[in-house]
């Protein structure tokens, strides 16, 4: 039954896409001019004419060509998209693994200590809604460095649902568990490793898997402002240059890729969660 369902939810899926990406392909065709264009309408419809929406096929074309070569590197300005993603990517990475190794054991902290929940408490609430791109110049400024910059920018914006995350799941952990770890005179840090850390795994995949969504979503625009290399950076330099059809399979790229990074840690989610 589940495996029919899969099935049909899978040809649901592709003919849904080939439907849009027909009506698409056909909405986007520009018929004819029928009368010649004026001058103004030259200097002005012509770009129109020239920068519209391009179909589907065009960007499918382009796709090939790009995914036939992703490494290439013609200069600081034409590098192929998977030197542009793997930026990207080692940016969300090391800013997201700076941040678990702060917001983890801060989380352990405030989660099992009512006295630290209470001192830390208004610190997370006033800086956790902070817009992470609003650090951006003051980044700029202290670092003076553009890489780390974004990587600081991804930090902060990683660091609040996985502490907040942390510190809820250790919290709700059950203390019945926690009783009978005493009663066995486990010390308090093998009590944490041994039955809070795996009680409360879940709820910090939970965590992670925001911060990892959000960091994503940041870099984007984080790379934008500095420039220089990255999928955001690529996106800008391909609008600057009217090439939309670039700025349509770079969107379509960062979508993938967001959610492989998902689907792992989705993956990894599934390994600690347990059955009470």
């Amino acid at each position: 039954m589940l495996k029919s369902l899969n099935t049909r939810a899978a040809l649901l899926s592709v003919g849904l896409l080939m439907l849009t990406l027909g009506v698409w392909e056909v909405s986007v065709q520009v018929p004819e001019k029928k009368e010649a264009m004026s001058e103004y309408e030259m200097l002005m419809g012509g770009a129109d004419q020239e920068a519209r929406v391009p179909p589907p096929s065009d960007i499918i074309s382009l796709a090939l060509e790009e995914l036939g070569d992703p490494f290439y590197d013609a200069g600081p300005n034409d590098k192929g998209i998977g030197i542009q993603l793997g930026y990207s990517i080692y940016r969300v990475i090391a800013g997201f693994l700076a941040a678990a190794a702060i917001a983890i054991p801060i989380g352990f902290v405030v989660g099992m200590s009512p006295l630290m929940y209470k001192a830390l408490n208004p610190f997370i609430q006033v800086l956790r809604p902070i817009s992470p791109l609003a650090w951006m110049p003051l980044a700029l400024f202290v670092i003076k460095d553009s890489e780390a910059s974004a990587i600081f920018v991804i930090f902060i914006c990683s660091i609040w649902p996985m502490l907040i995350n942390t510190a809820f799941g250790v919290a709700n952990v059950r203390m019945d568990w926690v009783n009978v770890a005493r009663t066995h005179e486990l010390s308090p840090m093998r009590t944490a490793l041994t039955v809070i850390l795996p009680a409360a795994a879940p709820t910090i995949l939970t965590g992670m898997r925001i911060s990892i969504g959000i960091a994503w979503l940041v870099i984007v625009a984080a790379e934008m402002l500095v420039g220089g290399t990255g999928i955001g950076y690529y996106v800008w330099n391909e609008w600057n240059n009217l090439d939309l059809a670039s700025v349509i399979f770079s969107i379509l790229m960062i979508g993938l890729v967001g959610m492989l990074l998902d689907l792992m840690l989705s993956a990894a989610s599934r390994f600690v969660q347990y059955q009470e």
